[in-house]
């Protein structure tokens, strides 16, 4: 199994996953508004000899069968104030 990987140009750090290049047929139109026009990354296979940076192999896959795409978001944003106010004993 294959998948493109593609890049928002709206929103920093977040990628779609599709099954087919240019095919985004399953993904909701809501989406692809906010989504932006996609730049693609890569063709990738996910046969697990290379190792997603910030995804799960097999929630990709899952959701590339079941829905048709797979939204990856970026990671949440560090609080570093709010952590150190917690080691502190503080909220």
């Amino acid at each position: 199994m294959f998948c493109v990987i593609y890049r928002s140009t709206q929103r920093d750090q977040t990628y779609l996953y599709v099954e087919k290049k240019d095919d985004f047929s399953r993904v909701p139109e809501a989406l692809m508004k906010t989504f932006g026009k996609p730049q693609m990354v890569m063709l990738m296979p996910l046969d697990g000899r290379k190792q997603l940076k910030n995804a799960d192999l097999e929630k990709v896959k899952s959701a590339l069968a079941e829905q048709g795409y797979y939204l990856q978001l970026p990671p949440p944003q560090e609080n570093l104030l709010k952590q150190h106010l917690e080691a502190q004993g503080k909220k």
